[in-house]
């Protein structure tokens, strides 16, 4: 199983696990990172370093961070190594139910670019949407649901 650590600014990762954990159930191999604007970075850093490694159950990890550029992303950048840590920037909700979904059953690069497209799928303005209709797959249905 791939594991997974969201790194982000303020308490936003320790919600959308709990917003994953809604949506798909708990979830073993899942930390979360939270950097606040007084952090000591480096000390940031090896929480990031030492998330990584007990998420990791040799399938690979994927840290997920909220801006691509942001401390967050830089700090968990600087630890990828592409072969067994990858790093998402951009994190959302169907990005994270789709990886909680395929995470068992994928290997680490084909999980990032099937998460990473379910994240771009679902981004969408209201006013784009004709009749308030979502369709998902062919199916319409009211509102948007990943």
């Amino acid at each position: 199983m791939i594991g997974l650590v969201l790194v982000t600014h303020g308490r936003l990762a320790d919600e959308l696990r709990l917003a994953m954990e809604h949506v798909v159930g708990p979830q073993r191999a899942v930390a979360t990172v939270c950097i606040g604007p007084d952090d000591d970075m480096e000390r940031r850093r090896q929480d990031i370093r030492e998330s990584i490694a007990a998420v990791d159950q040799g399938d690979g990890v994927v840290v997920l961070t909220d801006i691509m550029g942001g401390t967050p992303c830089n700090l968990a950048v600087s630890l990828a190594d592409r072969k067994q840590v990858e790093v998402i920037a951009g994190v959302n909700l169907p990005l994270l139910v789709k990886l909680a979904k395929i995470r068992s059953s994928e290997p680490l690069a084909e999980a990032v670019d099937h998460a990473a497209a379910a994240g771009r799928k679902y981004i969408a303005a209201a006013g784009d949407i004709p009749n308030g209709i979502v369709r998902v797959n062919g199916t319409a249905s009211e509102g948007s649901k990943p």
